[in-house]
């Protein structure tokens, strides 16, 4: 579980830092490396980041659970 946690937080991340690029410069590194943000590969790896922000949540869980042990 821990490597698929880890794979999760990797793809957030570099979702993140996509959008960061949207926002501060309108520039989508997705969309310029597979051909379009309307491209089938494009979409299937936005498809991805956004499970795996779902996934993450529950990261939540664990941050309250941590918190009440210390």
């Amino acid at each position: 579980m821990k490597t698929l946690d880890s794979i999760a937080l990797a793809l957030l991340i570099v979702g993140g830092l996509n959008w960061l690029l949207v926002g501060l410069f309108e520039f989508d590194l997705v969309a310029t490396l597979f051909g379009g943000q309307d491209t089938l590969l494009s979409k299937i790896v936005y498809i991805i980041v956004g499970l795996c922000a779902l996934y993450c949540l529950k990261f939540f869980g664990l941050l309250s659970r941590d918190n009440h042990e210390h």
